[in-house]
């Protein structure tokens, strides 16, 4: 059998945008709109050659006992950017028919990532759902319109609420928002009561994630030359547990280090609104990743696309796939990426996923760390899983770094 075959996980990139946010290091570029047919058409040479590769997909797994494991998972496809919204809805569905051989989209989550300032309305918003797309994610990031302006978002925080609106009506039932904390100027009072005016959204999904100053963009450079300021690390750690505590008040279950998703009934170890598709990475499973820049990982192997547009559509000509760099991964990689990737989730790393994926329980290769952490008060433990305690959760680097 192809060691490959299974794959339940696919990532799809789509780099184009209007223009650069002042924060982002992404693999994304503005002004090229003239490459999308082009590029659109590179998916559907790689996505084909993977599915040669692969084979039919297996049968979806059998439940699996009550602890957080890969088989619990949905199939998922997932369209990120860039902009993927840029798209005209025709070539969305070239791309979603050129990975439907591989993860079949009738069983799977389906995520589209959208910019609320590209959003082409309710009539847009109905295509995707009629190409089978059933989750979309929105990056909004502030509802404070000078912070958008100097993150380089093309959206106003009235757009994104009329944009988020309109999904609504559109039928999507399954919505998530990111937001950022510890921007520049922004204050806990302000993040405050942007989190008690969201509550009355009714959002289904959130992602926060804190501030990261990647060196190569701007927003890094105006930050070091002290042209602009960001809150200091006690003001951030405030706006996180602010979070957690109004989020958490308001009935949504956090999941994971900067994922909450809002009660439904029939909530089990994975919420029923959770994101499937981060959940795979969370749980180091298996994944396709498609498109310039794109990674994925097929253990004993991770790989990454060529990064440059026109590099990659010429390679989707001449090569069978287009991969940039292959990483050899051993068994030790495998179990220390499955223990500090499990360990972002609240219900942590059961003790049936590691050994599932490791081939080897987990207290023979970690048993002596796992006991330092569990008496230093960063880990807690019983008969499924070991998870980050309370107090880990603020230090979860400190953690992880255990078994890097």
């Amino acid at each position: 059998m192809n060691p490959h075959h299974g794959v339940r996980h696919l990532y799809i990139h789509i780099p184009f945008c209007e223009r650069r946010c002042s924060y982002c290091d992404f693999n994304t570029y503005a002004n090229m709109e003239d490459r999308i047919g082009a590029y659109v058409a590179a998916l559907g040479r790689e996505l084909a050659a993977w599915q040669t590769r692969l084979g039919s997909p297996e049968p979806l797994p059998a439940p699996q006992p009550p602890a957080l494991m890969r088989a619990d998972l949905k199939p998922t496809v997932f369209l990120g950017g860039g902009t993927p919204s840029m798209l005209p809805l025709p070539l969305i569905e070239q791309v979603l028919n050129a990975a439907d051989p591989i993860v079949p989209l009738r069983h799977a989550e389906v995520t589209v990532e959208c910019n609320p300032g590209t959003l082409l309305g309710r009539d847009y918003l109905r295509g995707l759902r009629a190409l089978g797309v059933n989750r979309i994610s929105m990056g909004v990031q502030s509802l404070h319109d000078p912070t958008l302006r100097i993150l380089g978002r093309s959206h106003t925080a009235a757009e994104a609420r009329r944009s988020y609106e309109e999904a609504r009506r559109a039928g999507f039932d399954s919505i998530n928002l990111d937001f950022i904390f510890g921007l520049p100027g922004q204050t806990p009072a302000q993040w405050e009561a942007m989190l008690h005016e969201l509550l009355a959204w009714q959002i289904d999904h959130f992602s926060l994630y804190s501030l990261i100053l990647e060196e190569t963009t701007p927003l890094y450079a105006q930050v070091t030359s002290g042209r602009m300021a960001v809150p200091d690390d006690d003001s951030t750690g405030e706006m996180y547990e602010q979070a957690i505590e109004i989020l958490g008040g308001a009935g949504y279950r956090q999941y994971e280090i900067s994922n909450w998703a809002r009660t439904s009934p029939g909530d089990g170890v994975i919420p029923v609104r959770a994101c499937h598709h981060n959940l795979a990475y969370w749980l180091n499973a298996d994944y396709l990743g498609c498109g310039a820049g794109a990674h994925g990982h097929l253990y004993p192997q991770r790989y990454f696309d060529t990064l440059a547009i026109d590099d990659y559509i010429r390679k989707t000509h001449t090569d069978a796939l287009p991969l940039a760099e292959i990483t050899e991964l051993t068994p030790a990689d495998l179990a220390a990426e499955t223990m500090f990737m499990g360990l972002r989730l609240n219900a942590g790393v059961s003790l049936p996923h590691f050994a599932d994926r490791c081939g080897v329980a987990i207290d023979t290769i970690y048993g002596a760390v796992l006991a330092d952490l569990e008496a230093q008060g960063l880990l807690e433990r019983d008969s499924l899983a070991v998870r980050l305690s309370a107090r880990g959760r603020m230090l979860g680097n400190r953690v992880f770094e255990r078994f890097v």
